[in-house]
């Protein structure tokens, strides 16, 4: 029987199969081959005659995240906010790269447009070729449209504390009794409330996993991208890579920079190229070693 690993709890593994969500057991050699067993991995288990049962098999991962673990991602969405607590370009940028250099589709969702739209954001990421929704969870305000888009598919959500990633979900699906924190006032940011990934199952079809904030992809160097490969995760980069006077550009600040020209020239995002060389400056003596502990890149 084959199944998709929704949570994993004290060394048992919850699989959605045809016959119903299956209590598991792993079996000792997965350490050897490709690792703990972890959300979002794709089974095959030996059904036992008192309903729950071992797993077999975990297919090779198209991709995995290190914090929070989870694999085989389709889609990685990161849900940003123009309202209080405003959401910093650079950590979406962030978010955006890994997702473009794990072979994952990636979606902005801007939320709270009740209260902001989020024209500058919206702008941005359309600009760059990212797909960008505006939604409302207060209103519910462009709510259908996501989750038509989400039908299918495996999705990650990311988001700075407080930018509202619960309340989407609640609205997308109120089954998922998502708990939903409060804004300090007084530091103007949100209270941490997811505590461990979950895949929820969509009534429409396909899989969300609510995953911490942007805070673990900040401090996880695992999931980051090297150097000389960061370009590529900047998919408006594309066309004027190649395109620079000398070779081996790092498009920071060298002369004759093709990538440099366009963001002068208004084609390419300034805000995006500001996030592009602070994280050329954290990874640029990063070793491959250094993330090859991270599973699949």
């Amino acid at each position: 029987m084959q199944g998709i690993i929704l949570k994993g709890i004290g060394g048992f593994y919850y699989v959605d199969t045809p016959q119903g969500v299956i209590e598991c057991k792993a079996r000792g050699k997965f350490r050897k081959t490709v690792g703990k067993p972890i959300v979002g991995d794709r089974v095959e288990l030996d059904l036992q005659p008192e309903g729950t049962g071992y797993l077999q098999e975990i297919a090779e991962r198209r991709n995995t995240l290190v914090r929070p673990a989870v694999a085989n991602i389709d889609l990685l969405v990161a849900v940003a906010s123009a309202a209080p607590p405003v959401t910093d370009p650079f950590l979406i940028d962030k978010v955006t790269a890994i997702a473009e250099h794990k072979g994952m589709d990636v979606l902005v969702v801007i939320n709270k447009t009740d209260e902001n739209a989020g024209d500058e954001l919206y702008e941005t990421y359309c600009k760059s070729g990212i797909e960008t929704m505006r939604v409302s969870a207060l209103t519910g305000e462009g709510i259908d449209e996501l989750r038509a888009h989400l039908a299918g598919k495996v999705a990650a959500f990311a988001g700075n504390s407080g930018v509202g990633k619960s309340s989407v979900l609640n609205r997308l699906d109120n089954r998922f009794e998502a708990e939903v924190g409060t804004i300090s006032d007084r530091i103007g940011r949100g209270r941490h409330t997811t505590r461990h990934v979950e895949l929820m199952k969509l009534a429409c079809g396909g899989y969300i996993a609510d995953t911490p904030g942007f805070s673990s992809f900040d401090t996880e160097q695992m999931d980051l991208v090297l150097a000389d490969e960061l370009q590529y995760a900047f998919r408006e980069f594309a066309p004027y890579i190649g395109q620079c006077k000398f070779t081996g550009c790092a498009h920071v600040k060298e002369k004759g920079c093709a990538v440099i020209a366009a963001v002068e020239a208004g084609e390419i995002a300034k805000s995006r190229h500001d996030s592009y060389v602070k994280l050329y400056e954290s990874v640029k003596d990063l070793k491959e070693w250094e993330l090859s502990k991270g599973g699949t890149r």
